[in-house]
């Protein structure tokens, strides 16, 4: 379940990017993706609390070729393409990485991994994919305030996932003290 949570949300993350128009708050522009795509980092991490390190880059992988299928299928050009698969082995392996290091409850270790995992995301995908020297999507002007709104809505879902994981593991901890 935890897999196929991971991917799913990939999938709808770029159907939901494709299908509507981003959200503009004065300077910040923030794809209606980017709620899922900040969970996917949680999602990752999860797989990768039941799964090991070794397993979840066989999943990214796995999630990486379904990301460009469905992107390629949604008619994105190859720029996009290209950098949204960039910026998700960037993302996807710090955020990785970070989790395995981080000596910390589940919560943190999702919370920080993705905050950093989420940065990056926001940045090469924005300048790689969007900007003059990608696909010209957005001018140089609209790519700070790109790359900020982003970074906010990604920090956003992490800090609401990792809320709900630490009151689930406190839950759990509690129950099984009980018992």
């Amino acid at each position: 379940m935890r897999v196929l949570l991971y991917l799913v949300s990939i999938v709808i993350a770029n159907v939901v990017t494709a299908k509507f128009a981003p959200l503009v708050f004065g300077m910040f522009i923030i794809p209606m993706g980017t709620l899922f795509i900040g969970a996917t980092f949680i999602f990752r991490d999860i797989v990768q609390n039941k799964y090991g390190r070794k397993k979840t880059y066989f999943i990214i992988f796995t999630a990486l070729i379904l990301s460009g299928i469905a992107s390629y299928l949604l008619g994105d050009t190859l720029m996009i393409v290209a950098a949204s698969a960039l910026s998700f082995l960037i993302s996807e392996t710090a955020d990785t990485e970070i989790y395995s290091r981080l000596k910390l409850p589940i919560a943190w270790r999702v919370f920080y991994s993705g905050l950093v995992g989420g940065f990056l995301d926001s940045v090469v995908f924005v300048i790689v994919g969007l900007s003059p020297i990608g696909a010209n999507i957005l001018p140089w002007a609209a790519i700070p305030g790109a790359i900020a709104g982003q970074i906010i809505a990604k920090t956003i879902v992490q800090m609401i996932g990792a809320l709900i994981l630490n009151r689930a593991y406190l839950v759990k901890e509690k129950n099984i003290v009980v018992q």
